[in-house]
């Protein structure tokens, strides 16, 4: 369990994920934070295969926060998660270099949906705050051996939808509508709007 140091505090903050990428946008807009992972397994993103993505991701986002928030009497946890989805089906992260293939075959010259859920839980009293955030991410149409090359560089395996807008991937994106730290994997904006009219009185 690591703690990273801020210059802006919100005190007792739990971060329930152990992505570097979250981690840095909470430190980008400079929140003093606890990372504590949750112990939650995703499962494969076929079991939702009939819900809609921003159930999925609340539901998903309120476990990973519930499981951390039985560690703590007090402190905010953020639990967050994030899918693809495309013509209503979901994409999380490829199991495999040929799942990454697939993914990003199928995504190339579309336009998809990156969803967010997170979840607030006050650890004191159970209070709780949950919601989704929905971008659209436009791609241009890719070829096979740029596809390869990413694939091969590594970024795609942990990455929803097999692609990182903050890394590589970002040459994939025309254009987005919606908050961009969203498709990171955090909405920061909502975020921090819910942060500050949590019960708690905790704010920036």
């Amino acid at each position: 369990m690591q703690t990273r140091e801020c210059p802006v505090e919100i005190p007792h903050l739990i971060l329930a994920s152990a992505s570097p990428r979250r981690s840095a946008l909470l430190t980008q807009i400079g929140l003093t934070f606890k990372i504590h992972p949750s112990d939650i397994v995703e499962p494969p993103h076929t079991v939702h295969a009939n819900k809609p993505a921003s159930e999925v991701t609340q539901e998903l986002a309120a476990l990973k926060a519930a499981a951390v928030t039985q560690h703590y009497n007090h402190g905010l946890i953020i639990g967050a998660d994030t899918l693809v989805s495309l013509d209503g089906e979901l994409l999380g992260k490829p199991t495999d270099d040929a799942d990454a293939l697939a993914m990003l075959s199928r995504l190339s010259g579309t336009c998809h949906e990156v969803v967010t859920g997170v979840a607030l839980i006050d650890a004191a009293t159970g209070e709780d705050r949950v919601w989704a955030e929905t971008t659209q991410v436009y791609f241009r149409q890719l070829n096979a051996a740029e596809i390869t090359t990413y694939i091969e560089s590594g970024e795609a395996s942990d990455k929803a939808g097999a692609y990182g807008i903050q890394g590589r991937g970002a040459v994939f994106v025309r254009r987005i509508e919606g908050c961009y730290f969203n498709v990171v994997g955090l909405p920061l904006a909502s975020l921090v709007e819910h942060l500050s009219n949590f019960p708690s009185n905790v704010g920036i």
